[in-house]
């Protein structure tokens, strides 16, 4: 297969697997996707949807965030990891949407990028699954399953992107990066798959005989 049949083949494969692309974090508006999505990193889903409810009972809007000491958020997100930038971050951002964004998330990801502990990743899972503007967040399960199905080179995350972004549809941008994520943790695992277990590994290469070492 050349690599624009092996995306056609990805594309098609994940529409079928998971017609539904429900967003993995609790939320109810694009406040508290910013907040649950900065609390993800380096934290699983699940984890962060069993703590947002208690910091969401503590203050559930940037105009009452910013009003509780740092400490605070620091002691209800401890179990996200990463608590005291994590909580930091939280009680900045909140501060600077009410001073200069009315309480409001920012649409752009030049004002999203600019919030601290905002990075580019965050902000394109904002702009998406709170705006529906088309972006393709790259996190390590993408990273891995690209490199994987050999459609990136895989030497960072912005190229993975760049790469995916070239070889799908925009309008497939928002629902496909939630479908590989979907997979990467049902079928192709960091350790449950090496590039020659999954379903859609083995229907790529199935001549594959060594393991993928993926890039990081």
């Amino acid at each position: 297969m050349t690599k624009k049949e092996r995306a056609a083949y990805v594309d098609g494969e994940l529409d079928r697997l998971y017609p539904e692309t429900p967003v993995p974090l609790d939320h109810v508006d694009a406040y508290t996707l910013l907040v649950a999505v900065l609390l993800s990193a380096q934290c699983t889903d699940a984890r962060v949807n069993k703590t947002t409810p208690a910091l969401w009972a503590l203050a559930g809007t940037p105009q009452e965030m910013m009003t509780i000491p740092v400490e605070e958020i620091r002691e209800v997100t401890r179990p996200c990891g990463l608590s005291p930038r994590k909580s930091q971050a939280i009680s900045e951002l909140s501060r600077i949407l009410v001073e200069k964004h009315g309480g409001e998330v920012p649409r752009t990801f030049e004002e999203l990028e600019a919030l601290p502990g905002v990075g580019h990743k965050t902000a394109s899972v904002v702009m998406a699954q709170a705006f529906g503007h088309p972006a393709f967040p790259v996190d390590t399960h993408i990273h891995r399953l690209a490199q994987r199905w050999g459609l990136t080179s895989g030497r960072n995350v912005m190229q993975t992107e760049m790469d995916l972004k070239a070889l799908f549809p925009r309008e497939r941008w928002n629902s496909l990066h939630l479908q590989i994520i979907f997979y990467g943790r049902e079928h192709c695992t960091a350790r449950g798959c090496d590039g020659t277990v999954c379903p859609i590994c083995r229907e790529l290469y199935p001549n594959r005989k060594k393991a993928v070492v993926t890039r990081k």
